[in-house]
């Protein structure tokens, strides 16, 4: 009972702190201490932070830590070369103005898919979606939601294929791929982006039909916040190439795709297996598919910029740099999520959770999924706590249940996505502050696009995949 009771108050001040701004870095050990604690068990609230905290932290990186690098990495050499700006340029020249909420939708959705990070896509589209927007009179207030619909969605946890985090966490738990069910994630990411779409649309028409326009803004300093004006401005000016822009990202998901159903099924790693007793081949094929398709996208782009980059020593050295915050916040959720499922407690939320739909395993992990996801502000915290925690679990009931382990990936993916931007989220939080605008502004046009459609496509591709299997 206390047990239980220790781990809803500790889920609802990481809730309430995160939300204050205060980094997970500090409070997810805090929390898992003060958990042990308050169940009563009071000697163990170090050992528990040292080696089950740490331990479970430490794990994580070892997984995931190469997929944060480069990822991030990858993002600041697409920023920098203004390859992201050249993309963004085409897009717009081709649409236009008069559909400026596409072209803002379409850019972070090319930009993402590519494997550029969405931070790094909010900091390089903001500048060009508030002049198209000023262009079509269209309520600033609107950028958000454009820019995460492209971003948080569709090309984060949909689309198969996609180099995000949120769709690698999955693969050693259920020895998958970033292809899982990849028709299903079409299905859903189309779902989320026509829908999305169509909703900050009609959003638009009822702001012209009532005379609202852009409105007045002081552009002066986005969002207030010095440090992120000095990063949106120092992204590079070059001139990139349309051509030479789209050829990483089309070989960080082509490269990809060839590893994961060409090369490495004709290889025989009977020899690794020899040599790494423990390597477990099936689970790590698609993070080293993922790894490769980074690090030669990665060369590929610095080579085709070669003499052109004002500082390459900087620009690598800042992705680097880049990575560190995210994946150690990710791995201290992971950590908190450890040490909760170490307590007495946890066994009664966990069965209730499990048992919550016996004969759809899917429901039930969704369910799991999108409520730590949301409980921790972050689809990837979320995930990882639930998978770690609860994920070999799933992989027997889907199993019995005669569930593609595939689907599974899918739908724990989507659900992940659902209520991750709750309005504590370090990701909204960032976007509203880049774009220099509040929650009461553009909060509610941005959960639609990021929670209630998503959530939507999640119950499509699960009521689908229950019908007809994974495709």
């Amino acid at each position: 009972m206390f047990s239980t009771l220790a781990i809803v108050i500790t889920l609802l001040l990481l809730m309430f702190f995160a939300y204050r701004g205060y980094s997970v870095l500090i409070l997810a050990p805090i929390m898992a201490i003060l958990a042990v604690f308050l169940s009563g068990d009071f000697l163990s609230s170090i050992p528990a932070y040292t080696d089950v905290f740490m331990g479970a932290l430490s794990g994580f990186l070892l997984k995931f830590f190469p997929i944060f690098l480069l990822g991030a990495l990858f993002g600041r050499l697409m920023a920098d070369s203004g390859a992201a700006t050249a993309i963004a340029n085409t897009v717009v020249e081709k649409l236009g103005a008069s559909k400026a909420i596409l072209a803002v939708i379409l850019v972070c959705g090319i930009l993402t898919y590519g494997g550029v990070s969405l931070f790094v896509v909010a900091f390089a589209i903001y500048p060009i979606a508030k002049d198209l927007f000023k262009a079509a009179d269209i309520p600033k207030r609107l950028i958000p939601a454009a820019i995460a619909l492209g971003s948080f969605t569709f090309t984060m946890t949909a689309l198969p294929g996609t180099p995000a985090i949120q769709n690698a966490i999955p693969i050693p738990y259920y020895n998958t791929n970033v292809f899982a069910a990849p028709i299903l994630g079409i299905i859903g990411g189309i779902i989320m982006f026509i829908c999305g779409w169509l909703w900050l649309q009609s959003r638009a028409r009822k702001a012209n039909a009532a005379g609202e326009g852009y409105g007045q803004h002081d552009e002066g300093d986005v969002g207030g916040v010095g440090a992120i004006k000095t990063e949106a401005d120092t992204l590079s000016t070059h001139h990139t190439s349309f051509t030479v822009a789209m050829i990483p990202l089309v070989m960080v998901i082509g490269l990809n795709a060839l590893l994961t159903y060409a090369i490495f099924p004709s290889m025989d790693f009977s020899s690794l297996q020899t040599q790494f007793p423990d390597l477990n081949i099936a689970g790590s094929l698609g993070l080293w598919s993922i790894i490769i398709s980074l690090v030669v996208a990665c060369i590929t782009l610095i080579v085709l910029r070669i003499g052109h980059w004002n500082n390459l020593q900087k620009t690598i050295n800042r992705g680097t740099y880049d990575s560190m915050l995210p994946i150690f916040n990710t791995a201290s959720e992971v950590g908190y999520g450890a040490v909760i499922a170490s307590l007495a407690g946890f066994l009664i939320i966990r069965d209730s959770i499990l048992n919550l739909t016996p004969d759809n395993p899917l429901i039930s992990e969704a369910v799991a999924m999108t409520t730590l996801a949301g409980i921790t502000g972050s689809s990837s915290g979320g995930l990882s706590i639930a998978l770690s925690t609860l994920g070999e679990d799933y992989l027997r009931m889907a199993v019995a249940a005669g569930i593609d382990p595939e689907l599974m990936h899918r739908v724990a993916v989507m659900a992940a996505g659902g209520l991750d931007t709750l309005p504590h989220s370090g990701a909204v939080i960032t976007l509203l502050a880049i774009c220099g605008l509040t929650h009461k502004q553009s909060y509610l046009n941005l959960a639609m696009v990021t929670m209630v459609i998503p959530l939507i496509a999640v119950a499509v591709v699960i009521t689908l995949g229950t019908l007809f299997g994974s495709f």
